[in-house]
Order: structure tokens, then C-alpha cells, then sequence
């Protein structure tokens, strides 16, 4: 029987969101960001450990309080550079510890929202499945192409499109070949792709945000507020 175990990468500095302390570190809803992003994972029955990729120089992580997530949860200072190298670290820390068949959920640690629901749903539809997956959601809004100027360049069809979103879920040994090949993917899908596999989508929704703006944390705290205890 296969196992499951889930992989945190939690390394980056948030540029993008334009805070010092790194985005998964910020107060969200009484706990920081990174916290609810982990609570489910360890909530999860199915789920044996947790790991989570800090940089090697991270001086947040020690400062909270975990206990109250239990015993699932590992901390391991490998992060490099890219997500994908943070990832390829882990999964190199990971190597003694899991066998190839045994499956990987790869979670943003910025993306807090995350419900068990949606986690079960995942994990029931690729259970089976010969490649694995990813969670997504089908784009809904009109997309344009922007020229230099800003202005737009072109209308571009949304048919067929899907907005990708994490956990991404893949065999061990498959995902840690598949990220050791390419070095410049931003999702674990990607690096699956490029070895010639087709991940499956398995339709997530809106609520599964992720953190990358200020007005991120006000729509994720609403959205966590809003769910019955």
C-alpha cells in the first residue's frame, strides 16, 4: 500500500507581496499564514508526516508555537533558491525515509484556505490514478495580452483553461526524476509535463487561495471566518 505524505516549501521571501518578514510568516485570523496552510495537511487521517523546506538561515520558524498541530509535522533547512530546488532538496532529505510508489502532495505555504474537503476529494480521485495531479480551477474571466505599453496587444481564448493551485500530488520516485531533469518549472505539474506525462485536474474552487498581495490576507481571513468549527 502506498503512503502519503505531504511537502511544504517555505523558503521564499515573498517579494512580490512587499512585506520584510516572508508572506507565510504574516498574522492571519489569530495564527500566522503558514500555520493554517499546515493545520489541514496534519489534520488529514490519510497523511503520515508533514514536512516542511525552510531556508537554511529562516529565524521565524523557532519563534511560533506548533505543538498544537501534533506530531506529523518536520522542520528540515534545505530551501534553496526556486521553488523547484526547494522542492528537489526535500524530496533529497526525504530519499531514506520513502519508497517510490508512496505518494507526495506538494503545498504553498502561502496558500491557507485549503479545506479537508477539498484535500479528501483529491486524494479519492487520484488514488488509482497512473501519473497523478493537481488541484485547479477552469479560468473564468476574460484574458488579455498586454504589449509593452501597457495596453492590449490581443484577446486570448479561455477555453480549455485551468488556473493550477496546490497540493500537487505525485509518486516519489516519479516527481523527484521529473524536477531533477528541469530546473526552471514554477509547479511540480510542469516538471511532469515536460518528461512527456499529463497530470489530471481534479476541480478544486476559488475559496483555495493563495496569499500574494495585501489584499490576499483580507479575502483568506473572510473565507477562514466564514467555515463552521
Amino acid at each position: 500500500m502506498s503512503r502519503y505524505f505531504a511537502l511544504v516549501p517555505a523558503a521564499g521571501s515573498g517579494a512580490r507581496f512587499g512585506a520584510e518578514t516572508p508572506k507565510q510568516y504574516l498574522s492571519l485570523a489569530g495564527r500566522t499564514v503558514i500555520h493554517h496552510a499546515l493545520a489541514v495537511l496534519c489534520a488529514c487521517p490519510r497523511i503520515e508526516e508533514v514536512w516542511v523546506v525552510l531556508s537554511p538561515g529562516d529565524e521565524w520558524w523557532a519563534a511560533e508555537d506548533w505543538s498544537a498541530l501534533g506530531h506529523k509535522l518536520h522542520p528540515v533547512y534545505c530551501g534553496g533558491a526556486t521553488r523547484a530546488e526547494s522542492v528537489s532538496n526535500g524530496l533529497d532529505a526525504l530519499a531514506a525515509t520513502l519508497d517510490a510508489d508512496d505518494w507526495v502532495l506538494v503545498h504553498d505555504a502561502a496558500r491557507p484556505c485549503l479545506s479537508l474537503d477539498l484535500l479528501e476529494r483529491q486524494l479519492a480521485e487520484l488514488d488509482t490514478d497512473p501519473v497523478g495531479g493537481i488541484l485547479a480551477v477552469p479560468v473564468a474571466d476574460t484574458l488579455k495580452r498586454a504589449d509593452p505599453q501597457q495596453r492590449i496587444a490581443a484577446t486570448e481564448p479561455r477555453d480549455g483553461l485551468w488556473q493550477a493551485q496546490t497540493p500537487q500530488m505525485f509518486r516519489f520516485g516519479l516527481l523527484r526524476q521529473a524536477l531533477a531533469a528541469t530546473k526552471t518549472v514554477t509547479d511540480e505539474a510542469s516538471a511532469l509535463e515536460a518528461a512527456g506525462f499529463t497530470p489530471r485536474l481534479v476541480r478544486s474552487d476559488v475559496t483555495n487561495l493563495k496569499v500574494t498581495y495585501p489584499a490576499d490576507l483580507l479575502l483568506a481571513e473572510w473565507i477562514l471566518k466564514g467555515r463552521k468549527p
